[in-house]
């Protein structure tokens, strides 16, 4: 069974990514050492493969 949206919310907040603001259901995601990642999707929605892949890779690129 795939994440929630807000599971991966959680995972980019821990990893002390800031909410940059965002437009509909699309969120920015900043880390104070220069990443930034995209999610789009209600919290309650199912995420896809490739914004797990993208939000494990915004989070190896923030912990180097």
């Amino acid at each position: 069974m795939p994440p929630k949206i807000r599971e991966l919310i959680e995972k980019l907040e821990k990893a002390w990514f800031e909410i940059r603001g965002g437009k509909g259901s699309h969120r920015n995601f900043k880390h104070p050492k220069g990443p930034k990642i995209t999610l789009s999707g209600n919290p309650g929605e199912d995420a896809k493969a490739y914004q797990e892949r993208d939000v494990e890779r915004a989070i190896r690129e923030a912990t180097r």
